[in-house]
């Protein structure tokens, strides 16, 4: 009597069937990414630097012949854009809307600037809510002869967070050129930029943070009053321009017709009555 004994799966047949399992996981996963880091990071890093010179109040040099002493704002080696260029010239920026005189050499100036950098680069977090993507199965398949080749497990996740934040540190101090005598010191100038990137269920990426006017989805602006709170601000001296506002200080036009008027007013002085010769 012979007994019908069901023959146990081949290891061919679950290797099918997890192949399976794994291609209908890729079709139900949605999809969204996003391949910009290397501008978002350029972003944050000169936001950053430009959030941070906001911070430094100039105004005691107003009106003051300055010298910017850049010695010590040495050039980053790699690939970043912002670099010693971008933060002199900011420096330079916020002296001038400041209304301190800019002098080009030590010996014009009556007070010296100098400056120097504590800090400049960037942060990455990367958080998945669910599995992360795998090729175990595919490699372990390979090691077997005669196998279908699998396909890499594809990431399941409900929530997927990208964040990156930049950070940049500045200090200055001024003193008089002649004397050496201390007048003025920042103190530390420290901001961060950050840009987050989410996405639920494989819908994304909602973007953002400091560098974004307002949340954006899949880079399209959403209007989102209280849902995200509101738009990150520039910190900057109270009264000050920041950086990232458009503004005129003057108009070109009415500059040089005030200058006209002064040249015109300095020529037509009459000497006064004491310095008229007596044979007049």
């Amino acid at each position: 009597m012979t007994r019908n004994v069901a023959k146990p799966e081949t290891s061919r047949a679950i290797l099918r069937r997890i192949a399976l399992l794994a291609l209908i996981a890729a079709c139900v996963a949605g999809c969204g990414t996003t391949n910009q880091r290397n501008g978002t990071e350029q972003l944050l890093l000169s936001d950053s630097v430009d959030r941070t010179v906001d911070k430094l109040d100039f105004g005691l040099l107003a009106g003051r012949k300055v010298y910017l002493d850049t010695t010590y704002i040495k050039p980053i080696k790699g690939l970043l854009f912002v670099n010693s260029d971008y933060i002199i010239s900011s420096l330079r920026h916020k002296l001038t809307t400041s209304g301190c005189l800019i002098r080009e050499t030590r010996e014009e100036a009556d007070y010296i600037l100098e400056a120097r950098v504590g800090a400049l680069g960037s942060d990455s977090l990367q958080v998945t809510y669910g599995i992360p993507a795998s090729s175990t199965l595919s490699q372990a398949a390979s090691l077997v002869s005669q196998t279908p080749m699998i396909p890499a497990i594809p990431e399941m996740s409900v929530g997927k967070r990208d964040d990156v934040m930049s950070t940049s540190k500045i200090v200055a101090f001024a003193y008089h050129r002649e004397t050496g005598t201390p007048v003025w010191q920042s103190g530390s100038a420290i901001s961060r930029s950050d840009a987050r990137d989410t996405w639920v269920l494989g819908a994304g990426p909602l973007q953002r943070g400091s560098i974004y006017r307002g949340a954006r989805f899949a880079g399209l602006s959403i209007r989102t009053p209280h849902l995200f709170g509101r738009p990150d601000d520039p910190e900057h001296v109270s009264g000050d321009v920041s950086f990232a506002d458009a503004h005129e200080f003057v108009s070109p036009a009415l500059l040089e017709q005030q200058l006209a008027a002064e040249t015109e007013s300095d020529s037509a002085i009459v000497p006064a009555s004491h310095e008229v010769p007596a044979d007049e």
